[in-house]
């Protein structure tokens, strides 16, 4: 039985086959059978090629959206690694300028031996006091040396309490220790206006108080005036640069010429320093 229907739909399909090839003939006229069939075969291709071709149409979107997500995940990943990139060469070259900066001021202190130091430890409530660097008596360092940054501003000395093998504490200027001093040079724009010392550290104005030795009217110490170590104390080189001077004032009784002095160094930040290990004899200052 099954085999005599797919004989006759086989049937079928030969003589449909031969009346559209029959129709397709020039140069006669078609019959109504064959009108019958062409109209049937139209409505059916009508009748499936419109949603055969939105769904093609709708799949195709499909595809192309996909495209644009994987081509919009690629240009996402690469803006990614770009922006990676450009905070690594950003960090490479802070890092390099501040290397400069070091080689720059171990130039400048060639008749010392200058130690390259990077701080280890801070105590938040010894923040302006001292800090720890990771170098020690092993690598030459000693009490009373100065330390400054990576541009030679001055920013302490060792403390003799705090020194270690291998690892040293750093008094800082705004270290607000009574004998925490400084002999200093005050020079303005046409030379030196004498000499003074640094003594303390007023928190409030974030300055240095530095008093002024045997003050003279005629070279009146002003804002704006470089203050550097002068070296009489036999601690710190001479040439060192403190800071900038920001007021001056008289004391209480009107007897001493008091100057403020901004730090020339960032006390609050600090990553790297130089230990000036003087080749020269040296006495005690600030003791």
């Amino acid at each position: 039985m099954p085999n005599k229907r797919l004989m006759l739909l086989l049937l079928c399909i030969i003589i449909l086959v031969a009346m559209i090839g029959f129709s397709l003939k020039n140069g006669r006229n078609t019959t109504w059978p064959e009108k019958l069939i062409g109209d049937t075969t139209g409505v059916f291709q009508n009748i499936f090629h419109t949603p055969a071709e939105y769904f093609a149409g709708f799949f195709g979107d499909i595809k192309d959206l996909k495209n644009t997500y994987k081509e919009n995940e690629r240009l996402r990943q690469k803006l990614d690694g770009q922006t990676q990139y450009e905070a690594k060469l950003q960090e490479l070259k802070d890092e390099n300028k501040k290397l400069r900066d070091e080689l720059g001021h171990v130039k400048s202190i060639s008749d010392y031996d200058p130690i390259l130091a990077t701080v280890i430890a801070r105590n938040p409530d010894q923040w302006y006091k001292q800090i720890m660097i990771n170098k020690g008596t092993k690598q030459k360092v000693a009490k009373d040396m100065a330390v400054t940054n990576e541009k030679g501003a001055l920013v302490g000395k060792i403390k003799s309490s705090g020194l270690n093998s291998f690892t040293s504490a750093v008094q800082l200027l705004s270290d607000v220790d009574r004998n925490n001093r400084v002999a200093t040079k005050i020079s303005g724009k046409k030379g030196s206006k004498g000499y003074g010392l640094i003594e303390g550290y007023d928190k409030k104005k974030q300055t240095l108080k530095m008093t002024i030795l045997e003050p003279d009217e005629k070279r009146e110490v002003k804002k704006g005036d470089l203050v550097e170590t002068s070296g009489t104390g036999g601690v710190f080189p001479q040439g060192l640069t403190v800071g900038e001077v920001t007021d001056v004032e008289s004391d209480a009784y009107g007897l001493t010429k008091i100057a403020y002095v901004k730090p020339a160094a960032n006390l609050y930040d600090l990553d790297h320093v130089i230990v000036v290990n003087r080749s020269v004899a040296t006495g005690e200052e600030g003791s």
